[in-house]
């Protein structure tokens, strides 16, 4: 089977993170993507591309553009903060839906609690209670189960630095206590490396429940200077952690090979996370990292 290649805007510097204004019409960042070599995509920051259905339709088809799921960050360790990341998921979900994509990305709140931004990348075991994993896990299924009952899309959860499922001992912590049938896993290979774990062994142990790929590369160099100068997690974002798919340490071929091993034929998405100044670099970056997996047969 073949695996798809596909993009984001966050390639583009375009977050989902208070305080980081996207630099680009939505328009330039489409068109970039096509001119670059991508033909798929994730939706971005819920406002940033079109949120009418046959508005976006229209700007994705004269592209030849596929949407194919939108990163979903919502609060989940409270009980209370899950009607309205249900609510968020669903409104989200609704034009995924409209437009034919097939996942929703769940993912905690990332970024937003001072110390886990301060000790990203630097910690292992697992910030939350048995008790408190309970509660996450319950948010995660309900919101899985709401989409997919009501839209008919798929939820896979994306663990991530800076967030509560970061660690490779938090993400089994929380799988451990989703239902497997609703809740898949997106592996962010980038993320993996920089939490401290190995991307190719994280495929090896949880097998088809890898059901998603994002595509990033992490930089030992800039770990180690994360590490020594304690940055925090938007430091380590503007030193470079995530650099160019080839410049760090993941072993994308492997990476690759053991999905396809699995009979994986989805999308991976090529996510590098930039923050520059130079207008011109995520294009540049974006053509590099397609010519790179070109190169490696995808």
């Amino acid at each position: 089977m073949t695996i798809h290649i596909a993009t984001a805007p966050v390639a583009w510097g375009i977050y989902e993170f208070e305080g980081i204004a996207p630099k680009y019409p939505y328009a330039r960042v489409l068109d970039e993507m096509v001119e670059t070599g991508y033909d798929g995509l994730e939706l971005g920051p819920w406002g940033f591309l079109p949120t009418d259905a046959d508005r976006l339709r229209e700007e994705l088809a004269r592209r030849g553009l596929r949407l194919l799921s939108s990163y979903v960050p919502v609060a989940l360790r409270n009980e209370a903060d899950h009607e309205r990341g249900e609510a968020f998921a669903l409104q989200v979900g609704r034009l995924l839906a409209a437009l034919g994509a097939q996942y929703v990305v769940l993912a905690d709140d990332n970024g937003t609690v001072p110390e886990l931004v301060q000790r990203a990348g630097k910690r292992s075991g697992s910030m939350l209670s048995a008790e408190e994993w309970d509660v996450f896990a319950r948010g995660v299924n309900r919101i899985a189960r709401r989409v997919f009952d009501e839209l008919g899309l798929q939820t896979v959860f994306h663990h991530h630095c800076a967030g509560y499922v970061e660690t490779p001992e938090e993400t089994a912590a929380l799988m451990a206590r989703v239902d497997p049938d609703l809740v898949g896993l997106c592996l962010d290979t980038g993320h993996w490396h920089f939490a401290g774990g190995d991307a190719v062994a994280c495929i090896r142990e949880y097998g088809q429940r890898v059901r998603y790929l994002h595509l990033k590369d992490m930089s030992a160099a800039v770990k180690q200077r994360v590490l020594d100068e304690d940055l925090d997690y938007f430091g380590a974002m503007a030193a470079g952690i995530f650099p160019r798919l080839g410049h760090g340490v993941v072993d994308f071929a492997g990476v690759l090979s053991a999905m396809a091993a699995l009979g994986y034929g989805g999308w991976a998405v090529v996510e590098q996370d930039v923050l520059v100044d130079d207008l011109d670099v995520p294009k540049r970056y974006a053509a590099e990292n397609r010519a790179y997996l070109r190169q490696l047969g995808y």
